[in-house]
């Protein structure tokens, strides 16, 4: 069974800033199962939430086509 922990380091959207404020920003971290671990950087004392590979991807994939825009 492929470990939950993230293997490396965890990365702030470039879109957070750098004010602290960050209302809605999150953190992500690759996993060693080559998935991705996201948390709330407001609160790292919550367990994150994993995601597989395809998950992630094909969220990018709608970000990026404008599917979360209001």
């Amino acid at each position: 069974m492929p470990t939950l922990d993230p293997a490396g380091t965890w990365r702030k959207s470039s879109f957070s800033g750098g004010n602290g404020g960050g209302a809605g920003c999150v953190e992500v971290a690759a996993l060693p199962c080559g998935g991705v671990a996201v948390r709330d950087t407001k609160d790292r004392t919550q367990a994150p939430h994993h995601h597989s590979a395809l998950a992630w991807n094909d969220f990018l994939a709608g970000i990026r086509a404008g599917e979360f825009t209001s």
